[in-house]
């Protein structure tokens, strides 16, 4: 029997945890939405309901917030949404969950935004575990192509 789970073992390091690929339609559907010019909240709104799992979903939702305590509870969400899927996928609690691999970007993305919104809104503690489960998860973190 083969184990399917996207967790490698390494004998120099923490284990690797690399989240599935979310399926092409949400991606596609996700990047359309994200370059709207008219109505991408609503359509982000709408890929909410046919994936409320995904936490690349629920980043983008945090990215189009009208205000930060908005974007924290979108964030907080596909932060737990992503604990969820990590879990499922092997992750025991520790271990690396690198941004290099797209799949975990919503994952990380979302970590990223509700850190950076529990410091705006002087929820200091929070923010700096955020910030060092970034760096415990990645770190190599913050990567040149994170997009803020």
């Amino acid at each position: 029997m083969t184990n399917s789970r996207p967790v490698n073992l390494s004998a120099s390091g923490p284990p690797e945890t690399i989240l599935p690929e979310e399926p092409a339609p949400l991606r596609h559907a996700l990047e359309q939405a994200r370059r709207s010019e008219t109505d991408r909240r609503s359509s982000i709104e709408a890929l909410v309901a046919l994936a409320p799992r995904s936490s690349s979903v629920w980043a983008a939702m945090g990215e189009n917030a009208d205000s930060t305590v908005e974007a924290y509870a979108y964030y907080r969400v596909g932060y737990h949404r992503g604990l969820d899927s990590l879990r499922a996928n092997g992750w025991k609690g520790s271990g690396y969950v690198r941004w290099s691999h797209p799949s975990n970007r919503g994952f990380l993305a979302c970590l990223h935004g509700l850190a950076r919104c529990a410091a705006e809104i002087s929820e200091f503690d929070e923010a700096e575990r955020c910030e060092m489960f970034l760096r415990q998860c990645d770190p190599s973190w913050p990567p040149s192509d994170l997009v803020d």
